[in-house]
């Protein structure tokens, strides 16, 4: 019996009507180019899916993957054990974090940030006798990846569909409407909320960033009100807005924050939270023989060769001065996609913040994948969440790259709509 072509259940895929003849099979990729086996070449204008952040074929992280897998590939965290790279990345994200003192939990992913967030923010409730604070509050158009909790908040009901009744206790609010959002929490009973969460830029969404007002709204609201603000960075965090977090260009700061992507840019998966003192403090009470425990862990929690890759990451980062160079693409990109797209006819709006971009099209128009799929035969990648096309380069492009990017998205939306 022959191999079936479609064997790979691709992710986020509608495998009935997916041909992959029609797709490319990538083959190697340096720095911010990707190409296919038929030879194409494409520029990455979108870091994959927002993590290859330092660009593609870095070799100083590499280097330190196989050398850490030649020396110890991993062991086990669990019940107290360690391993020299974990220890050195988590000394390395204390000093990064947007949380003072926090206490670092590691994952695989986003999505195992998710649940290690939202399971400590009730598990913390339960430890202060307080079991009925369990609602949590998710924002629309919200995306905190799709594991079980993940799938309960998501903003989008396409991604719930199907599904049954998922995790309870999960109640959607304004993304943009502070009023609304008190009156929410007062209609459910500020005794039965455990905490918020929100992405301080929205990602998969639309890439909506919300306002300064917003995020200072929802943090002051959780102080009201006593619930734990969380905020979901892993699109965000490591640089991506020209700060190593997007709270701190804010200016609020959370109770957790959760990351993963950009810690590694891609080169191996790592993510995590970092957890503020006064969710961590009752179960580091060493003077309590009776403390609690947050009986929560994964195999990879703190893999030895993706903290290697943490690390060489980070280092490139700050030895290359990128956060700088990713501060002086952001005013670019803003300047350029506000002057190719604000009078455009065709374009309802246009967002930046920080290295992310998007071009919400008017629904009259066609999807954005129709945009995305013309955008490919340009030899751009660039990602389309539903109306809106969105890019986010990595942080090594030039100037050249991204305005040639933005031109050819202008293309592809006035074709595209010009055949509507």
């Amino acid at each position: 019996m022959p191999v079936p072509a479609e064997i790979l259940w691709h992710p986020h895929t509608n495998i009935a009507s997916f041909v992959p003849e029609d797709n490319p099979v990538y083959c190697r990729a340096q720095g911010t180019y990707i190409w296919d086996e038929q030879g194409r070449q494409y520029f990455d204008g979108t870091s994959a899916l927002w993590f290859a952040n330092i660009g593609h074929g870095n070799e100083s992280v590499a280097r330190a993957m196989y050398e850490q897998a030649c020396r110890l590939e991993t062991f086990h965290t669990f019940v107290g054990n360690s391993h020299r790279p974990v220890l050195d990345l988590m000394e390395r994200l204390y000093r990064l974090a947007p949380i003072d003192d926090p206490r670092i939990i590691l994952g695989s992913g986003g999505s195992d940030a998710a649940d290690i967030a939202l399971k400590l923010a009730r598990r913390y409730w339960q430890v202060l006798s307080k079991p009925k604070k369990q609602y949590v509050l998710a924002r629309e158009h919200a995306y905190h990846g799709l594991h079980a909790f993940g799938t309960s908040v998501v903003g989008d009901d396409d991604l719930r569909k199907g599904y049954g009744s998922l995790v309870p206790h999960v109640c959607r609010i304004s993304d943009d409407n502070l009023q609304e959002v008190r009156e929410t929490i007062e209609d459910l009973g500020a005794e039965s909320i455990a905490a918020i969460i929100a992405e301080p830029i929205i990602g998969a969404g639309g890439m909506i960033p919300a306002s300064a007002e917003y995020l200072a709204g929802l943090r002051a609201l959780a102080d009201d009100f006593d619930i734990l603000l969380i905020f979901d960075e892993v699109v965000s965090g490591f640089g991506r807005t020209g700060e190593w977090f997007a709270s701190e260009l804010y200016g609020v700061t959370p109770d957790m924050t959760m990351f993963a992507k950009g810690v590694t840019s891609g080169y191996a998966p790592l993510g995590g939270v970092f957890v503020a003192a006064r969710v961590w403090e009752p179960f580091y009470d060493s003077a309590n023989p009776q403390a609690p425990a947050y009986w929560h862990g994964l195999t990879y929690s703190g893999h030895a060769v993706s903290c290697a890759a943490a690390m060489a990451n980070l280092e490139f980062i700050e030895d290359n001065h990128l956060l700088g160079h990713v501060r002086e693409l952001s005013q670019f990109v803003d300047a350029e996609l506000h002057r190719v797209f604000e009078r455009n006819e065709y374009v309802a709006d246009v967002r930046s913040k920080g290295l992310l971009g998007g071009v919400e099209l008017h629904s009259s128009v066609s999807a954005g994948s129709v945009v995305a799929v013309l955008c490919d035969e340009f030899g751009q990648l660039v990602r389309p969440c539903n109306q809106t096309v969105t890019i986010s380069p990595p942080f090594i492009s030039t100037i050249e790259e991204l305005r040639s990017l933005i031109a050819d998205i202008a293309e592809a939306v006035d074709l595209v709509a010009g055949r509507c």
